[in-house]
């Protein structure tokens, strides 16, 4: 860890969040000459201070210790490349429109890569000004489709979807790509 890059970034986040460095010490119960010392980069914080420090500054512990945040790449304002996570305890669905470090659980996630179409295809008709979506996917407690979402340019649509409930919902007419998740087999992907 480099000192004096850490403390640019401890100091430059807390002015971020608004903070003094009195009200930063405060809540992390050391003194205000302690945060002074970081941020000059005479010493660094104490490794049981730095997940505190982490969640009091809204950052990543990774890139606290590294000094500097990561830029993000822009994706030409398109949503056609969001990225989905899901966590394999809890199940929690995460989205995310660019590249981003996704953790849950204490676990960190990968992005969920689509799997071409097989026996896990949905059936898609239009119905109604929209799309109306269905399976014979088993939907036991065990081995279901969690989420179907629909990619356009500009939008996401997500549908969470249970177990023991049969797959049916609508969506909004719109070319696009469609994904879904089995929990058993992983993300599928087609476009409609």
């Amino acid at each position: 860890m480099d000192q004096a890059k850490t403390g640019r970034l401890i100091r430059a986040l807390r002015q971020e969040q608004g903070l003094t460095q009195s009200q930063l010490a405060q809540r992390l119960g050391v003194s205000d000459k302690a945060v002074s010392k970081w941020e000059r980069g005479g010493g660094s914080p104490d490794l049981s201070l730095l997940p505190l420090l982490a969640s009091a500054l809204a950052v990543d512990l990774e890139s606290l210790l590294a000094g500097e945040l990561a830029p993000q790449d822009t994706l030409g304002g398109t949503m056609k490349k969001t990225r989905f996570y899901v966590c394999p305890v809890c199940g929690n669905l995460i989205a995310a429109a660019g590249e981003a470090a996704v953790s849950c659980c204490g676990r960190p996630l990968q992005p969920l890569t689509p799997q071409a179409v097989g026996e896990e295809g949905l059936t898609v008709e239009a119905s109604d000004g929209g799309l109306y979506v269905t399976s014979g996917h088993p939907m036991t407690k065990d081995h279901y489709i969690s989420f179907v979402a629909l990619l356009t340019g500009d939008s996401l649509t997500l549908r969470r979807t249970y177990p023991e409930w049969d797959l049916q919902l609508r969506l909004p007419a719109s070319h696009g790509r469609l994904l879904w998740y089995c929990t058993r087999h992983g993300l599928f992907s087609r476009n409609i």
